[in-house]
């Protein structure tokens, strides 16, 4: 194991990131990784976590788009901190990203994307995460995508709410470009919402798919 210590209060070049990247995943993965490019619709309890979860990995670009500020009742699952309160949620994340791995391209939207902005919005980017919590805006998101986009891979979630069992949740693949990570079932209307650690769990299946995506494990 090579081990990589810096001082306190000095800040890292991006080589010295690069070479931990490196050891890590490889360095042929390390240059997939580097040179992807990933859109997170949504910004909430899956969005945050898949974009924290992705910029860890070296994911190249991040797009990231979202129209909401952070709110108290976020904070129980999403990752924003209470200093961002009132903050853009696109704004907020951009700067908590940037202090995890600050040679990350973070580029963001702060709008609501609809069935207008969609082609625009998203026509640079590879791989798609649908991360919304209503459930008529991940319709509209998963209708459009492929629709418009069936080259482009799209990794959306359905089921993450509640007290269920963590291994109730799973990644399905539902055609040849759409994965659909959750349990299928739960709704954030049923018994007391939705949970930091079972949204966390299912962002990181939508994560991991993007992962092995861009590494070719998945086709």
């Amino acid at each position: 194991m090579t081990e990589h210590i810096n001082n306190i209060g000095e800040y890292p070049s991006e080589n010295d990131i690069m070479k931990a990247l490196t050891d890590r995943h490889g360095i042929e993965r390390q240059k997939k990784f580097n040179a992807a490019k990933v859109c997170i619709c949504g910004l909430g309890g899956l969005g945050s976590n898949i974009a924290i979860m992705l910029a860890r990995a070296g994911i190249g670009r991040l797009h990231i788009i979202d129209f909401d500020r952070v709110d108290i009742t976020n904070l129980n699952r999403q990752q924003y901190r209470v200093a961002q309160l009132g903050k853009f949620k696109t704004e907020a994340l951009k700067e908590t990203l940037s202090e995890i791995m600050p040679y990350v391209e973070v580029v963001y939207d702060t709008v609501r994307i609809d069935d207008v902005n969609m082609y625009e919005l998203l026509k640079d980017d590879d791989i798609i995460c649908e991360a919304f919590d209503n459930p008529y805006a991940k319709a509209m998101l998963v209708n459009g995508v492929l629709e418009h986009f069936p080259e482009k891979y799209l990794v959306a979630a359905s089921g993450m709410a509640g007290m269920g069992s963590p291994n109730d949740i799973r990644t399905r693949r539902l055609s040849a470009h759409f994965y659909l990570c959750g349990d299928g079932v739960s709704d954030v209307n049923d018994d007391i919402g939705l949970v930091a650690a079972r949204v966390m769990i299912c962002a990181g299946h939508q994560a991991h798919t993007v992962l092995r995506l861009i590494s070719g494990e998945l086709k």
